[in-house]
């Protein structure tokens, strides 16, 4: 070929060559020149690119080279959720799934007559690496971030920019003019051996696991350690988009193969589930034949349409799921039992093994979870034991090969003594409580009782506080925090917000700037949602979604520290352990001076407000007698008492002749009655408990209109079907509910209104055959925006 004179023209004809060679080469996988060819041209064009800078385009492929390191990566915020998909482990599980998808969409269901309607699933390995987002704007790529914890990730655009498979800017036209693609970074089975290979030769320390070592390479501050990585990305799907694409996954995936994107060479559409199963089989079947690491199968309803009408739960799409591979096993032998100390004191066993290698990853801990599974297990220290990779992820020990235990082996045995601070072990109790009695028995659980006194204890607790879902105080890692403790500086959570400049900036690794970002970021966290502060605190068994109900339910730091087991329950999905659980963190002393403390030193709580309409005089005196579980007196007896007295007074009054007048109220049951309320500490913990549902205004008594005033939605059930533009449908869910309306995931005779956006099937079917009121988006914004919320 002649080559063209003019630089400029040739540097544009070098660029589509070497382009043109990248996407035969990385996503093609039919390389059409030698690598030596390849080489010249590519340093052809370097050599114009250096005599003349201003030829220099973002899009050449000499940009992939890394420039300077950078000294932290920024966050970026998905504009749409990284969501997590949800697991399946075995057969049933897949047809659960499918069954859950078929119901969602109402399609036709099987009978004796015919199979009903199968959905047609985008099938492909998942593979094991680190999921991230690249947006392109006008065909160039412009950003990368990481996953993160789905809402906010890392910018690591120098660095996706060295992956070779990346392209700079997309091949052909008619691409969005925002386009936001994602998928996996990963690094092969021979790639990740050489990089090991070289690491050795080097003297440096080897990774464990391909992922490990792709995470670790994405996350390098310097973009040129990146680019010596065999790093690579495969796509499986789409983020944000400003434009039009197919109206179907695989489609949409074929779409980005065309403009330079690499797909998996595995992807498959199947009809139904089991072709599902059967696509599963056959890539179980060769996956230690692929050139990369999987660890399962993901499977995406095909049509965008169905998706759509399916949705998301709090985490993950109704649409996909990962059904994972079977764990792989191995021998070793159990080298000793060490005991760590957690976040709530419970002293754990772990494992320490001879190192081996299972499903790829070298292992050489494992977790025993308590001491009643090493009691199961009949383990001792010296067995030979059988270590399985849980879902590929956790190294965990599956049983002991007894006719290999050594005649030296020794028992397991629980410290007497913290190992960390000292203060004695105990084990606690289990309390069943039933029928108005309790039953005490020994938990499988052992704790450290030094609580905050306890180092181990205390670098948890401030870890837990300090996290992004809880009050997120970007810069106090574990080993900041740990130096936080040891020098003595933290004691308790509070502590943080007494913290000085000269303090932190004494501490090891910090610097001017780096000190000023974190007493910055201490001070931003101030103001937390009632939700992430409940959370923050680390109330053993309440997670982030129990910390968000007792926020949007009982509205107040105040009701929430205030109230009794026995109100607690009267909460959705909060049962009497998980109550008294509560109820004893806030009821300790200790917790007490640590909430006040940190309010004191300047902590001030959003979304605080009044109780959640739907509680507003929600108990009834026949549902209250019944959970006292009074012997004799079961739910058709409540409600005979509650219609024949008054008020609860009248019934703890009640003699054995107004007993007797009520109707079909039998004798063993107001003997059980009787005795029940003759107690006097119990009759005295009754009336506490009525009390405090009077002033939550729970109270059947209470008005219900003065807890429903300014919620305009109060006692509505609405629906959320098909897409949304302005938002999406969890957001569109939280405006509704702030507005005092129940969310339903149906439409019944009892549904107040339907917001339909584009794609709405069946839900929008039955809405209009049941004469349900049907709002479009607009219209949805126009209420919103009639009640004070502009999104």
């Amino acid at each position: 070929m002649t080559q063209t004179q003019d630089p400029a023209a040739r540097a544009i004809e070098l660029r589509e060559q070497i382009d043109l060679h990248n996407h035969r080469y990385y996503v093609l996988d039919e390389p059409s020149i030698p690598d030596a060819e390849y080489d010249r041209l590519f340093n052809e064009l370097k050599a114009i690119e250096e005599a003349q800078p201003d030829l220099i385009t973002p899009d050449s492929p000499t940009q992939r080279v890394g420039g300077a390191a950078l000294s932290a990566f920024g966050t970026v915020a998905h504009e749409v959720p990284m969501l997590s998909l949800g697991n399946a482990f075995d057969e049933q599980s897949m047809r659960d799934f499918d069954r859950r998808v078929r119901e969602g969409l109402d399609l036709p269901a099987g009978d004796l007559f015919g199979a009903g309607e199968a959905v047609e699933y985008c099938c492909e390995p998942k593979l094991d690496g680190l999921a991230v987002s690249l947006l392109y704007e006008n065909g160039q790529l412009v950003r990368g971030a990481t996953r993160g914890d789905g809402s906010t990730g890392e910018d690591i655009s120098s660095n996706v920019r060295t992956i070779r498979n990346v392209p700079l800017k997309l091949r052909g036209q008619g691409w969005p003019a925002v386009l936001e693609v994602r998928g996996e970074v990963f690094i092969n089975k021979a790639g990740f051996e050489a990089l090991n290979e070289r690491a050795r030769e080097a003297g440096s320390k080897t990774f464990a696991n391909p992922r490990n070592a792709a995470a670790g390479s994405l996350r390098q501050l310097d973009p040129n350690i990146t680019r010596a990585r065999p790093l690579e990305f495969c796509c499986y799907g789409i983020g944000r988009v400003d434009g039009e694409l197919p109206d179907s996954q695989v489609g949409i995936l074929h779409q980005l193969r065309e403009w330079g994107l690499s797909i998996s060479k595995e992807l498959k559409l199947a009809a139904g589930v089991d072709e599902c199963l059967e696509y599963y089989r056959d890539i179980g079947e060769r996956r230690a034949a692929l050139g990369y690491e999987i660890d399962g199968v993901v499977f995406k309803v095909n049509k965008l349409a169905y998706q759509r009408e399916l949705g998301f739960r709090a985490r993950e799409p109704r649409w996909a799921i990962a059904h994972k591979f079977p764990a792989m096993e191995e021998i070793t032998e159990l080298l000793d039992v060490e005991f760590q100390v957690g976040r709530t004191g419970a002293v754990t066993p772990v494992a320490r093994l001879r190192p081996v290698l299972v499903a790829g990853v070298t292992v050489s801990n494992a977790t025993l979870h308590n001491m009643d599974e090493v009691a199961r297990l009949g383990l001792m220290i010296g067995d030979s034991v059988i270590i399985r990779r849980a879902g590929d992820v956790i190294p965990q020990v599956m049983q002991v090969v007894a006719d290999m235990r050594p005649a030296d082996a020794r028992p397991v045995k629980i410290p007497e003594q913290c190992p960390v601070c000292g203060s004695d072990v105990e084990r606690t109790q289990l309390i069943k409580r039933g029928r108005g009695r309790e039953t005490v028995s020994e938990g499988a659980v052992y704790r450290c009782v030094g609580r905050l006194t306890c180092q181990a204890q205390l670098k948890q607790a401030i870890i837990h506080f300090v996290s992004r879902r809880a009050l997120d105080i970007d810069g106090l890692g574990e080993k900041i925090v740990e130096q936080l403790v040891d020098t003595g500086l933290v004691s308790s959570p509070a502590d943080l917000y007494l913290l000085t400049y000269e303090q932190v900036l004494a501490l090891e690794g910090f610097a001017e700037i780096s000190t000023k970002n974190l007493l910055g970021s201490i001070q931003d966290s101030k103001q937390p949602t009632l939700a992430r502060f409940i959370y923050a605190l680390g109330i053993p068994d309440v997670g982030e979604e129990t910390a968000k109900l007792l926020a949007r339910s009982l509205g107040s730091l105040q009701r929430i520290s205030q109230a009794l087991p026995e109100v607690l329950v009267y909460l959705p999905d909060v049962g009497m352990e998980v109550a008294h659980e509560i109820h004893a963190f806030f009821d300790d002393e200790h917790n007490q001076t640590v909430i006040r403390q940190l309010l004191e030193r300047g902590l001030v709580l959003q979304e605080e407000g009044e109780l959640n309409p739907e509680l507003a005089a929600s108990v009834s005196l026949a549902e209250f007698i019944t959970r006292l579980e009074i012997p004799g007196v079961a739910k058709t007896g409540a409600e005979r008492l509650a219609a024949s007295f008054t008020s609860l007074e009248a019934i703890m009054q009640a003699d054995w002749l107004e007993l007797k007048r009520v109707e079909r109220f039998t004798e063993k049951a107001q003997t059980g009655l009787r005795d029940y309320f003759a107690d006097a500490q119990r009759r005295e913990r009754v009336l506490q408990i009525e009390q405090q549902l009077k002033a939550f205004g729970m109270h059947w008594d209470s008005p219900r209109a003065a807890q429903s005033e300014g919620m305009p939605l109060s006692g509505q059930t609405w629906v959320l079907t098909g897409g949304l533009e302005a938002f999406s449908r969890d957001v569109a869910k939280d405006y509704l509910e702030s507005l005092g309306a129940k969310v339903a995931g149906s439409v019944s005779a009892k549904t107040h209104c339907v917001v339909a956006g584009p794609g709405a099937g069946s839900k929008l079917a039955k809405a209009e055959q049941l004469n349900v009121p049907v709002l479009d988006e607009q219209g949805l914004l126009d209420l919103l925006k009639d009640h004070g919320i502009e999104p």
